[in-house]
């Protein structure tokens, strides 16, 4: 009995523990990607050498892990992969990294956190969350997104007072505004949004195409290569009078072109997809905001981003939306995978 207990127990665990490495890993993106476009490295090649390392990466353990689960490929799901790998790898991930160049790695990751609203918002449109207004555990979910986006909005629009950190004391200030004058928070903050709600619409299509096309690794590698194939069109296009752009060295942007493909692409795009089937695409999205704490750390002592009270205060309000949003998704009833009749049935009565 207790070893049945620990298994579930670390069977129920496995799916918060698997977002919250994802969550860290993401940070650490942030970081090392903010410093390679500091160094001026363009972001649509970018996100053309993300991908193609996170294809090259993926596709081995593809072919051998998924070689007697993955389906026969159908026009279908081959459209779909083809939008998917549209929506997040291109088009999210240049108005993303644009944003950042705009603002800062910290401004960035707070905007981010509108991504579990509109995750929330689609896939309650689409019938792939449930929500019966009546439940408390649906107002929860409902009250705990607009909480967490007010949160992001008070940490974008309100600074306060300037924390003075030991680590940040001496030049941060110096470094912070001479590196204001190249920043546009407006701009960047309305293409950070148009990307989140790409990003959001990938979650909810990701998870459509899953349930015809069950083979994660299988379904990453195709992101990855048609993110690879489109993002060089788009690449091709912004930087044609720039070959220049393309010149990769031992230097802090190779290091963001593998960590992005490996990490974040190749390795994310998994947990996500895994994660996904199991908890939905709310649970993996609702995990965001840990990431902007944890970014809102390290900016401010790898790139001497200054932290101020207000974003602090936002960070808190964050924190209190994305536990009620989790205490909302705890009491949903967990999905009887083998039975689809009984599925449909609760999908039905939503």
């Amino acid at each position: 009995m207790p070893k049945e207990s620990v298994s579930r127990m670390l069977t129920q665990a496995k799916p918060f523990v698997a977002v919250i490495l994802m969550q860290f890993g993401l940070a650490g993106m942030s970081i090392i990607t903010k410093f390679a476009l500091n160094q001026g490295m363009s972001q649509h090649v970018l996100v053309v050498y993300r991908h193609a390392v996170a294809f090259v990466f993926i596709t081995p353990f593809a072919l051998f892990f998924d070689r007697k689960i993955r389906p026969k490929m159908s026009l279908s799901v081959f459209v779909k992969i083809v939008l998917l790998g549209l929506l997040e790898p291109v088009i999210d991930g240049n108005l993303f990294y644009t944003g950042m160049k705009l603002t800062t790695a910290t401004f960035t990751t707070a905007m981010c956190n509108v991504l579990p609203a509109f995750a929330f918002i689609m896939a309650w449109i689409f019938r792939l969350e449930m929500v019966d207004i009546r439940r408390l555990h649906s107002q929860a979910k409902i009250l705990g997104t607009i909480v967490t986006v007010g949160g992001a909005m008070l940490m974008t629009l309100v600074n306060g007072p300037m924390l003075t950190l030991p680590w940040t004391r001496s030049s941060s200030h110096h470094q912070s505004t001479s590196s204001t004058d190249s920043q546009d928070p407006i701009k960047g903050a309305l293409m950070i949004t148009t990307g989140c709600f790409c990003w959001a619409s990938f979650f909810i299509l990701q998870a459509i195409t899953l349930k015809v096309y069950p083979a994660e690794l299988s379904l990453t590698a195709w992101i990855c290569l048609m993110g690879a194939l489109e993002g060089t069109v788009a690449a091709l296009a912004f930087e044609w009078h720039n070959p220049a752009a393309w010149a990769i060295h031992l230097d802090s942007k190779l290091l963001a072109a593998v960590y992005g493909g490996v990490i974040c692409s190749g390795v994310t795009y998994y947990i996500q997809g895994m994660v996904m089937k199991e908890r939905g695409p709310v649970f993996v999205t609702a995990f965001n905001p840990l990431s902007m704490v944890i970014v809102a750390i390290l900016s401010s002592i790898a790139l001497s981003e200054i932290l101020y009270l207000g974003r602090v205060m936002g960070a808190m309000v964050i924190v209190i939306g994305l536990y009620m949003v989790l205490w909302g998704k705890s009491k949903d009833p967990l999905p009887q995978p083998d039975s689809e009749a009984t599925e449909d049935k609760v999908a039905t009565t939503v």
